[in-house]
């Protein structure tokens, strides 16, 4: 699909990954809703970006107000292109140090929010673009994103790496299930990125980091990311799969 005029509704728009997405959508002349929480800057960026911008308040585990996002979005341009990036994790043991239980209301908070979150953007997102007439064989596209993690989960990431899993493992399924609608699937592992969280720690433990990523040795820049969701929706043989950006890192235990 080509970039230029193409609606893109891009989760987590307002920050991190998700803002280096719309930055580079719009960018290279397409229009982009950004569908983040009602906390988030996001109607403050949408300014910033443009007309081609839009900003929608919206929980990605919250059926209606999901949905009404993206309806949103579809009314801003025929909706082509979805680019799932919302989540986060919370740091959980299966045992603590006095032998106690982890917390399985943690757990389920983290699932709900990668993992729902991410079937509901399957699903709603592939129900608005299969409304609209094929353009080159294809309807459009839907980028999800998951993380290294869901191959090599360190300790204390057992929500977000089960998550994160199962987001690759939808990934395949979901292509072979929308192919009838011409609608392709794919998915981002991303390594260590560069997002706003990680500038917050000090130097000394950003170099450490910096140090575990084989070639380039640094983090990963969000714009890089943005460049491969972009790449992802422009070419049309690009279907099931999911894609690492992590510098060939493999993460170690802890």
């Amino acid at each position: 699909m080509r970039l230029e005029g193409l609606s893109t509704a891009v989760t987590g728009g307002a920050s991190g990954l998700g803002l280096a997405t719309a930055q580079r959508l719009v960018k290279a002349g397409g229009k982009v809703t950004i569908i983040d929480l009602p906390t988030s800057p996001g109607a403050e960026i949408a300014k910033e970006l443009g007309e081609s911008a839009l900003f929608v308040a919206a929980d990605v585990t919250d059926a209606e107000q999901f949905g009404a996002a993206l309806d949103a979005a579809d009314e801003h341009g025929d909706l082509r292109g979805l680019v799932h990036c919302a989540g986060a994790s919370r740091k959980i043991r299966l045992l603590d140090r006095e032998g106690n239980p982890g917390s399985l209301e943690d757990f389920e908070w983290v699932v709900r929010l990668n993992l729902i979150g991410s079937f509901n953007a399957l699903r709603l997102g592939a129900a608005r673009i299969a409304r609209h007439d094929e353009i080159d064989q294809e309807r459009g596209a839907i980028v999800m994103t998951a993380s290294v993690a869901a191959y090599e989960g360190q300790i204390g990431q057992i929500p977000y790496t089960a998550s994160k899993a199962g987001i690759v493992g939808m990934t395949l399924t979901a292509a072979r299930d929308l192919a009838s609608r011409s609608i392709r699937v794919c998915t981002i592992a991303p390594g260590i990125m560069d997002t706003p969280l990680l500038a917050r720690l000090r130097d000394d433990v950003r170099a450490s980091l910096e140090a575990t990523v084989p070639n380039p040795a640094r983090l990963g820049h969000t714009d890089e990311f943005g460049q491969l969701a972009c790449a992802i929706l422009e070419n049309g043989y690009l279907n099931g799969e999911t894609i690492r950006l992590d510098g060939a890192i493999r993460m170690a235990p802890r």
